[in-house]
């Protein structure tokens, strides 16, 4: 804003409003106190909110707007993103056709304007208001902050949302007052869920602060800001949650874990709930399990091909353990659902332990972890192996324990399919050497070890091609002979039908096959950089490469390979 400053100075001087000695210091009193220099102006009595728009307007040859009397326009609202008109302080006022009208604070940052000329699609119509005017009808248009309720629920309709009950005995107390489906916290909470749900999030997150409760939806692996919420409605609504998911009410200090259903038209989703007490009350967090979103069809994952060669050559094994490793909602438990759909035949037994069980499969035995029943991974497995199993997927390998049991069941002639928690493919053999494993039982029971990542994909109506240096290429790993391919490289601008100009995701898949030099240095003990070098020469492809050979056909952007995965 100095350039604007300096502008606008130079307006009020030429006006006689204004001497450059006043100018100078009003200038240095608004950048010391980071207010804007209009502010500063109306509260020093050089001029009204009017009239600096009225001279703002005639310099720039742009009509002005009054936007106290201006009627929202929700359909207008979606012709910009609300992050883009925060950013570059502006408002859409209008749409006709291509044309949007908008409000800008400073007509003359043509470079701003041409942003949101490449933003929107659209061409664009200016008109004048000042910054803090802009600003109060943003909060009041995108509806961030609200202390209405009737306000934040509009004209929404329950009709299609209700709670499924389900069997599990439980001795919850039940509130009336939180629980009649009426009521303004039950609806708020519907709606919320639904929201999320019509947006392809995949969380929710209720968090409490000193004056106001903030929900946040995550959208492909991002958090943004959906609603801000009165303080005096928390209590209510995390007591609403409390009773969908068979929790304790009165119990505040402790963290507790649930989950219930929700029938959402024709769908049955399944929700699972983590509440955790904050320094301001309860903090909530859903995760949105939608099996419609689940993609079964492991030909479908859109693996590199040497990834999925691997990956389906393990799966045809009769025995062995495969390993998916990664960090939390990097995609494992999709990859592994997909295996056990494409394994899956009326003469197989397989069987799944889960904590929790994310997807019902149908055909699948599926047997949940409850540890406060005594039933926890490793003696879930203990039980499985007694039940005559071909394939068991372990959700999780938490401890010793579990991978002793896990590791025999490999050895003794069943395909079993978990998960670990490690950064890539070659570092997980360190990993289960740490948890007790001797080299030569990890190394005979191990068929295939993979490492995922999801990276976001550019949006198709947005993204904007870009030529990217050979010396920048090769330093973010491109060999030579990638560089001898047609590639196209792209990156993300934004728009109203994406996220910052992302839209979905994607997985990146580093598989490491246990071939018989593998196993050699594994046994002999071999330092796991000795072993990532033999696997890359066999042909493994990094999360790197992976992620770089998505960019160079524009599926993504270099920005995204680097900030999701390690360089090698």
């Amino acid at each position: 804003m100095t350039q604007f400053a300096k502008k606008l100075r130079g307006i009020l001087e030429k006006a006689g409003r204004l001497d450059a000695a006043t100018g100078e210091t009003l200038m240095g009193e608004a950048q010391s106190q980071k207010r804007p220099f209009t502010e500063v102006l109306v509260k020093k009595g050089i001029a009204t909110e009017a009239e600096l728009i009225a001279l703002i307007a005639k310099a720039a040859n742009i009509p002005p707007i009054d936007l106290t009397k201006l009627i929202v326009n929700k359909e207008v609202l979606e012709s910009v993103p609300e992050d883009v008109a925060r950013e570059y302080c502006i408002f859409p006022v209008d749409r006709i056709g291509n044309i949007i009208t908008v409000a800008v604070a400073n007509p003359f940052d043509v470079l701003k304007l041409d942003d949101i000329r490449i933003i929107t699609g659209c061409q664009l119509r200016t008109v004048v208001s000042t910054a803090e005017e802009i600003e109060k009808i943003r909060g009041k248009g995108y509806q961030r902050e609200t202390e209405s309720v009737d306000g934040i629920l509009g004209s929404y309709d329950d009709a299609d949302v209700e709670l499924k009950e389900t069997d599990v005995e439980d001795d919850s107390t039940d509130l009336s007052a939180i629980s009649d489906e009426d009521s303004p916290v039950v609806k708020l909470v519907n709606k919320m869920i639904l929201d999320a749900c019509n947006t392809g999030a995949s969380d929710i997150h209720i968090e409490p602060f000193e004056k106001k409760v903030i929900v946040r939806y995550r959208k492909d692996g991002c958090l943004y800001e959906a609603m801000t919420l009165p303080k005096r409605m928390q209590n209510n609504i995390t007591s609403r949650i409390k009773i969908m998911s068979k929790l304790d009410i009165a119990e505040k200090r402790r963290p507790q874990d649930g989950k219930f259903q929700m029938k959402i038209g024709n769908k049955a989703i399944d929700f699972r709930v983590s509440i955790l007490p904050v320094i301001w009350g309860e903090k909530t967090v859903f995760r949105i399990l939608d099996s419609s979103n689940l993609a079964l069809d492991i030909k479908s994952l859109g693996f590199e091909p040497r990834s999925m060669e691997d990956y389906l050559w393990a799966c045809a094994q009769p025995y062995g353990m495969i390993l998916v490793t990664g960090p939390t909602g990097s995609g494992k438990s999709t990859t592994l659902y997909s295996a056990v759909r494409h394994i899956a035949a009326p003469d197989i037994n397989l069987v799944t332990v889960e904590d929790p069980v994310e997807y019902q499969l149908e055909g699948i035995n599926q047997v949940p972890v409850n540890a406060k029943q005594g039933m926890t991974f490793s003696g879930a497995l203990r039980s499985i192996l007694r039940q005559d199993p071909d394939v068991v997927l372990l959700g999780e390998i938490r401890d010793q324990e579990t991978l002793e049991i896990a590791i025999k069941a490999a050895l003794t002639g069943h395909l079993v399919l978990s998960t670990l928690h490690t950064n890539d493919a070659p570092s997980t053999i360190t990993r289960m050497v740490d948890m007790g494993m001797d080299p030569f039982v990890v190394a005979s029971s191990t068929l295939l070890i993979c490492a995922q990542r999801l990276g976001r994909r550019l949006c198709v109506n947005c993204k904007k091609r870009v030529d990217i240096g050979k010396d920048v290429l090769m330093r973010l790993g491109f060999l030579e002979a990638d560089l001898e391919q047609p590639m196209e490289f792209y990156e993300p601008v934004g728009c109203p039908r994406c996220n910052k100009g992302y839209k979905g995701r994607f997985a990146l898949l580093e598989t490491m096959r246990m071939t018989e030099g593998i196993k050699r240095m594994v046994v002999d003990r071999a330092h796991i950089t000795d072993v990532k070098k033999l696997a890359l020469s066999e042909g493994m492809l990094t999360l790197r490469r992976c992620g770089l050979m998505n960019a160079g056909r524009g599926k993504t952007s270099l920005q995204e390979v680097e900030s999701e995965t390690m360089a090698d």
